[in-house]
């Protein structure tokens, strides 16, 4: 119990990251992968710029932009 109240936000923030990144492979209908694989970057970024990580943000800001943009411009793919 100890774990959890010495856990900062951006921590939990962080294992909600890993949580939604790994959830992502559990399905099969590619819409959803890139929902919850885009809502594991969105966290990853806010974990990453708490701790300024820069190895972290940038990579998952990216992955964040192309999830996006196949969400929108090519809902198919």
């Amino acid at each position: 119990m100890d774990f959890i109240l010495d856990t900062s936000t951006a921590e939990i923030v962080g294992y909600l990251a890993s949580v939604f990144i790994i959830l992502s492979f559990v399905f099969s209908n590619i819409r959803t992968i890139r929902i919850i694989n885009a809502i594991g970057c969105v966290c990853f970024v806010i974990y990453a710029a708490a701790y300024d990580a820069w190895p972290v943000l940038i990579p998952n800001a990216i992955l964040l932009f192309v999830q996006v943009y196949y969400l929108i411009f090519k809902p198919g793919k």
